[in-house]
């Protein structure tokens, strides 16, 4: 069956190998836009994928065929591939979307771990009774030495730290 991304990217393949563009649309279609969840899209292609999956499966079949053979073979050679090119556009919006969120997530991933880190920095210089060393502000940093934190500072550092542990 595959995942939603493998489903897209099996359409696109489809749909750029050899043969009449309505033969390859409807192949794309039954073997792999047919298997895909729109639910499981990123919501920004949510409503062009349904708008796609109506345009496929519009017409009523006749006996011994199904919505989409009928449907393709209805359509002019022009409006296929207009579909073509938007099962094309959607897979590409697919991957956009699926790196950005991937993106992201180790963007936060690192801020956390650096958070993390400079809290448990802090804390383990304040219970050895050294000054917490600042934060770093990229190439113009200053140092500045912290005065020794009090008790109940101490414990609220070890538990932020503990927290993003």
């Amino acid at each position: 069956m595959g995942t939603t991304w493998e489903q897209m990217e099996g359409a696109a393949l489809a749909l750029v190998r050899a043969g009449p563009i309505k033969d390859r649309l409807a192949e794309a279609f039954r073997n792999h836009l047919a298997l895909v969840n729109a639910e499981e899209l990123p919501e920004a292609i949510r409503s062009e994928f349904r708008a796609c999956n109506e345009a496929l499966t519009r017409e009523h079949p006749l006996r011994g065929e199904d919505a989409v053979r009928a449907t393709v073979r209805k359509m002019s050679n022009h409006e296929a591939d207009e579909i073509a090119c938007t099962v094309v556009r959607l897979f590409a919006a697919l991957v956009r979307e699926t790196t950005l969120q991937a993106a992201a997530a180790q963007v936060a991933a690192a801020a956390a771990a650096h958070v993390a880190a400079t809290v448990a920095a802090q804390a383990a210089a304040v219970v050895n009774g050294a000054p917490a060393p600042a934060p770093a502000r990229g190439k113009a940093s200053v140092a500045r030495s912290k005065s020794a934190k009090s008790v109940p500072q101490v414990i609220s550092l070890y538990g932020a730290a503990e927290s993003l542990s």
